[in-house]
């Protein structure tokens, strides 16, 4: 019996992995800053030595699921939906396998990630073992013509700890022409086995011009106006060669969560607490989720760079003066041990679905009685 297309519903649900109304991985047509990682797998698939397992590995937002369905076209193009030589990544636009995969409809492809929780209205906070298990029936299917089959993890760390080891039965008997493309931005978080079976493509994060292009094809696609050169200039050195940080900063008013954050910590030792129980109230609720997880990324991120200030002198001057300030080298553990804290309080908000309002309030007040000394 034939399996039901995985996208006959992609459009009515959510989608883990997938940023706000910009294009999905695998609407995206151009990968921009990832050269080397697409000749391996264009060489890989011409001189038929393509490995049964992949690891994409690298941080979020630099091109990994995007890569890893130009890998899925091109192994499951027709020979006359390549490009006129044969070699690249590349197939016809609109041909019939690009359609599909973009679709989520060609029945060689197969894509395990967190599912949507149609009760909850939300998703899990990891791949549970049935999403794997569907694997099984998947696999058992014959892939016609003695043609490929591709399995796409994303994200492979986000998969539990009984969901990992089944998917490791598949990758330790894997059956014959089949791909799997493992993407992820931690991979110490996978099973060993997992990872030595697996041949690793280890990606970077994206030039500033490269950033520069892969944005803006995705503002283009998505009808949202380019940032100015000023506001290049801001996102840049808070992207860190992430496009998806990029996008996750324009789209989710990131420059002017990243402002307040740089007001708080300069009014200090004097805590602004008109401007940091607005941001508490802001980011409370539950559709503020995205928008929370940004802020906090950004305060952790803005407190690192100050500690890292501190520590060695060097940094853009802004924060070496500040840091100089607030910590010096002698509440240099102590602010240290704050950031910590901040990353386990949060990582524990997020897991168990604490109150965020008090991880904030909280997180300012600790701050606030450090800067004090």
């Amino acid at each position: 019996m034939a399996r039901a297309p995985l996208g006959a519903d992609i459009e009515a649900l959510p989608e883990a992995d997938r940023l706000d109304d910009f294009p999905h991985p695998r609407e995206t047509r151009a990968l921009y800053g990832q050269d080397a990682a697409q000749e391996v797998f264009a060489e890989a698939l011409a001189g038929g030595r393509m490995h049964h397992a992949w690891l994409l590995a690298g941080p979020a937002g630099i091109g990994k699921a995007t890569l890893a369905y130009l890998v899925a076209r091109a192994a499951l193009a027709e020979p006359d939906e390549r490009d006129m030589f044969g070699q690249g990544l590349t197939i016809e636009p609109d041909s019939r396998t690009d359609r599909q995969v973009r679709a989520l409809s060609h029945p060689a492809l197969f894509v395990i990630r967190r599912p949507y929780d149609q009760k909850t209205k939300r998703f899990p906070q990891t791949i549970p073992i049935d999403e794997v298990r569907k694997l099984k029936g998947f696999l058992s299917l014959s892939s016609g013509d003695e043609g490929r089959r591709v399995v796409i993890v994303d994200s492979a760390d986000e998969l539990n700890q009984n969901a990992a080891n089944a998917l490791l039965k598949s990758l330790e008997e894997p059956p014959g022409r089949t791909i799997f493309l493992l993407v992820t931005s931690a991979p110490g978080r996978l099973l060993a086995t997992i990872r030595s079976r697996c041949r690793v493509i280890a990606m970077l994060p994206l030039s500033d011009s490269d950033l520069k292009r892969a944005a803006a094809q995705a503002l283009t696609a998505a009808e949202m106006a380019l940032p100015e050169e000023h506001d290049w200039d801001k996102l840049l050195p808070l992207a860190g060669g992430s496009v998806g940080r990029a996008l996750i900063l324009l789209g989710g008013g990131g420059l002017g969560l990243q402002a307040r954050i740089d007001h708080i910590l300069g009014g200090l030792p004097k805590l602004d607490l008109r401007t940091v129980h607005g941001l508490a109230d802001e980011l409370q609720p539950v559709a503020q989720d995205r928008k929370f997880q940004l802020f906090m990324d950004l305060f952790q991120a803005s407190l690192g760079r100050l500690i890292s200030a501190a520590a060695t002198g060097e940094g853009a001057p802004r924060d070496v003066e500040l840091a100089a300030r607030l910590i010096g080298p002698q509440r240099l553990a102590t602010f240290a041990e704050l950031w910590e804290t901040l990353a386990r309080d949060k990582a524990d908000t997020v897991t168990l679905n604490l109150d965020r309002k008090s991880l904030i309030l909280g997180s300012f007040a600790r701050l606030e009685a450090a800067s004090r000394g």
